[in-house]
């Protein structure tokens, strides 16, 4: 009787939907608005648009504000309100936050909280009801992202040193709760997921790490999928697939459905743990066995300190996080089945370099801004890349917090405007 042959499935991938080109400098910051088929961008030459899509199928700018040249060395945030019908936006609010430049705001709707972060590397919350400040925080490097569980009210601090902090905030009271490091470059971006309880963190060394916060067990599961620095992160929980993007163009999208496995620690040895063969530090060593001393590497499946002849073969481990092949010793690849090298994780090209990245949940869209003065929206195949997740409700208030790094430098955060 005849195998049946079971067909495979078809991977998703992005598929463009639409581009605005209309810009004269680069996009630094982007959103999709929520059930609306409009776009709100702020570029570096102090202006803000919002972009409303036409029968036409173009995107037309409904408003253009551009900011007064005070603000070109801003040590402040400032509030917008955008109208219901996005024709006119008026500023609402100036939080007066940072000695230095302003690198990250982020606005609780829950709490009515609006945290930033400044190069003077003060992390401060204010009251977004009264405008008044509640607290303050020096860290220990300027931040280039931040995360916030309104469960715990815990903030989740990446910085240029590679370390993420976590804080534990009051209404005017903050305390560290713990550091842990495991990037070798600055993070560039975080991401949260309260149902999980995990913590993604991509940094320019072109990994993203998986911090296990809800399990208390300190698991850390590596992601390398990426060429170059890791630009943005955004997660669907209801599909469990991370999206992430490079400065090179790259888009993986993640399957995180999947039981990964932590990469192990790499062991010190003072010579080859498969043949026994001295490395060139070992002097002894190889003063008594009259040989000449060998390269040190290490198999990324075992951890092992092995010699070049030994892990001469290179595999995926998907599971692990490897969706590029790595070293491994000659045990560990005949170990590894075809099976084990089952991609977890589509790879895409944008074909531009991605500067800033958004994921609008209602819609399964995603946005690309890129150094091309681009944007791009884009969709799958059947309509979203991650399976939409629609809610109802009406536009009660659409706040525009906006705040330049540095001369002519904005960026962008589009508050929930949905009332349940």
């Amino acid at each position: 009787m005849a195998a049946e042959i079971q067909p495979q499935p078809q991977a998703r991938k992005p598929c463009l939907l639409s581009k605005i080109e209309a810009f004269q400098e680069v996009v630094t910051s982007a959103v999709i608005i929520p059930k609306e088929d409009g776009v709100i961008s702020v570029s570096e030459d102090r202006a803000i648009r919002v972009w409303l899509k036409r029968d036409s199928g173009q995107y037309w700018p409904s408003v253009h504000h551009t900011m007064p040249c005070k603000y070109s060395h801003p040590l402040c945030v400032i509030e917008f309100v955008l109208s219901e019908d996005y024709n006119k936006m008026t500023p609402a609010r100036t939080y007066q936050a940072h000695q230095g430049r302003v690198t990250v705001v982020l606005f609780v709707l829950e709490m009515e909280w609006l945290l930033s972060t400044g190069q003077d590397k003060n992390f401060t919350w204010h009251c977004s009801e009264s405008g008044q400040q509640l607290g303050t925080y020096r860290t220990a490097a300027w931040v280039s992202g931040l995360q916030f569980d309104v469960e715990t009210r815990h903030a989740f601090v990446g910085d240029q040193s590679g370390q993420v902090t976590i804080l534990k905030l009051e209404q005017d009271i903050c305390s560290l709760v713990t550091t842990f490091k495991g990037h070798t470059g600055n993070v560039t971006a975080l991401c949260w997921d309260p149902v999980q309880r995990v913590l993604f963190s991509g940094s320019s060394d072109h990994s993203i790490i998986m911090w296990d916060i809800g399990g208390r067990k300190g698991t850390a599961i590596e992601l390398q999928g990426h060429n170059d620095k890791v630009q943005g992160l955004c997660y669907a929980s209801h599909t469990r697939q991370l999206i992430s993007c490079s400065s090179d163009g790259g888009i993986v999208i993640w399957n995180m459905d999947v039981t990964r496995q932590e990469t192990p620690e790499w062991l010190d040895s003072d010579s080859c743990q498969k043949c026994e063969q001295p490395f060139f530090w070992n002097f002894k060593q190889m003063w008594d066995s009259k040989k000449i001393g060998l390269r040190q590497h290490h198999c990324r499946k075992c951890g092992q300190a092995v010699c070049g002849k030994c892990s001469s073969k290179r595999s995926t481990i998907p599971l692990m996080g490897f969706e590029f092949e790595v070293r491994v010793c000659d045990s560990c690849h005949e170990s590894i089945t075809d099976e084990d090298r089952a991609p977890t994780a589509t790879f895409h090209d944008s074909k531009h370099g991605i500067v800033y990245m958004h994921y609008e949940p209602t819609t399964g869209n995603l946005l690309t801004s890129g150094a091309d003065k681009v944007i791009k929206v884009w969709t799958e195949t059947n309509g979203c890349i991650f399976g939409s997740q629609i809610r109802e409700g009406t536009f009660t208030r659409l706040s525009l917090i906006h705040l330049p790094k540095r001369l002519g430098l904005f960026r962008l955060l589009l508050t929930n405007p949905l009332t349940f």
